[in-house]
């Protein structure tokens, strides 16, 4: 169900016409008359023009669904856009107008004259206030103001959209893997190897000049077949926690009932809690790859173990124009979290160095690409997290492997880290 967003056009009123049905205004105060609705549509038109709005068409499958939009205006003092959509209610309940927002938020960001998105849905709405939740905003309260001729209370939702910004920041810690060795007092080079062991979880790796390369090569075998299959995997974290051998105490408690296998050693390499965490990665583009930068918690206590997925490549979803990049918060076994992760598409050719960040609150994760807001998930994550740095190689259905195409290669020129500003 491709759901595409079309600058307003003139003949777009009979969106704004069924959009004045009874059952859609409800929230509004009820229906305008005819020529409000005219004189609504031209208005769209004229702001368009003059770059005071962004007022867009929503097409489900090439079939006009409803109207989204954004157009200046100020929020306590503040530059700020202002967003307002409307969905036809045969449309309703497919995930049009969120998929329409998310799109839409995308847009305010790479328009870079305000940095500020701010919703006001009634508070009677809860689809549309909902819609806001999930999109990333975060209430601050209500208001009541003046509408057609009575009140409307509103619900106010406040969306930072602002690029990353490290002016004048200095990293803590700034690992660019260009010592003549891995500097293991930071790093752990295995793959959980408590539910496996570090024979068969150890990382093959290089660092230099050119910074880190994780490596799988034809003679690398699975991490953990009878648990993960014929799944490989070179991977670099920066913490190690797990219990006795015999116990489930452990990091990454991928499926239920792991039992630690091999006893390892307590390691606190590089650990972090609120601020900036980047990470300076290449994509690898071949069907069988996947890359990826995902902290998680170091889960000395169970419950505290979610993950902030800062980027997961799958070779297969890149293309000569881009690719899919799946970001955001999984909370693996955390009951704290909700599961908050996409995939975003990203212009350009990702197998070479994009910076991939997050800037992590108590309260919130913002995520970026190349500087770039992309998300935000609104969700408190309130323990120290470790690095996980990896490329994985899946098996394929008939068993066979790309022997020819290895080694499949992760390159990392650098990760950093930021304490809160």
């Amino acid at each position: 169900m491709p759901v595409e967003l079309r600058p307003w056009a003139e003949g777009d009123l009979g969106v704004l016409e069924r959009a004045n049905a009874p059952e859609m205004t409800a929230h509004l105060g009820g229906p305008e008359t005819e020529a409000q609705v005219r004189e609504r549509h031209e208005r769209y038109l004229r702001l368009n023009a003059s770059g005071e709005a962004c007022m867009l068409r929503i097409d489900v499958d090439g079939e006009p669904a409803g109207g989204i939009g954004y157009w200046l205006t100020e929020h306590e003092g503040a530059p700020a856009f202002e967003a307002g959509w409307s969905v036809e209610q045969r449309f309703q309940g497919r995930g049009v107008a969120r998929e329409a927002l998310r799109q839409l938020t995308h847009l305010v960001a790479a328009d870079g004259r305000r940095g500020l998105l701010v919703a006001f849905p009634g508070v009677d709405n809860a689809a549309s206030n909902a819609l806001c939740r999930s999109a990333g905003f975060e209430h601050r309260g209500s208001s009541t103001e003046p509408w057609r001729g009575g009140e409307l209370t509103s619900n106010v939702w406040v969306l930072d959209v602002s690029p990353l910004d490290l002016a004048g920041r200095v990293p803590d810690v700034d690992e660019r893997f260009d010592a003549p060795a891995l500097d293991e007092s930071r790093w752990w080079p295995f793959y959980t190897p408590h539910w496996s062991s570090q024979d068969a979880a150890a990382a093959r790796w290089a660092v230099g000049p050119r910074g880190l390369r994780l490596r799988i090569d034809a003679d690398t075998v699975p991490w953990a077949p009878d648990l993960d299959g014929d799944l490989r995997v070179s991977h670099l974290q920066s913490g190690q926690y797990s219990g006795p051998v015999g116990s489930g105490i452990g990091q990454h408690r991928f499926r239920p009932g792991l039992v630690v296998r091999e006893a390892q050693p307590e390691h606190r390499g590089w650990l972090v809690r609120h601020g900036v965490i980047e990470v300076r990665m290449a994509a690898i583009r071949h069907p069988d790859a996947m890359v990826a930068c995902w902290p998680i918690g170091f889960e000395d206590r169970p419950d505290d173990c979610g993950e902030v997925c800062i980027a997961e490549i799958f070779g297969s979803e890149l293309d000569d124009q881009g690719g899919w990049v799946g970001i955001g918060v999984k909370p693996q076994n955390d009951p704290r979290l909700r599961e908050d992760f996409e995939k975003i598409r990203v212009d350009g050719d990702l197998t070479a160095m994009h910076d991939y960040a997050v800037e992590w609150t108590p309260e919130r994760v913002r995520f970026f690409v190349d500087g770039r807001w992309v998300k935000t998930s609104v969700q408190s994550i309130d323990y120290s997290v470790q690095f996980m740095l990896d490329v994985y190689e899946f098996p394929r259905a008939d068993g066979t492997r790309d022997v020819a195409a290895l080694p499949h290669v992760l390159r990392v020129e650098r990760v950093r880290s930021f304490p809160p500003g």
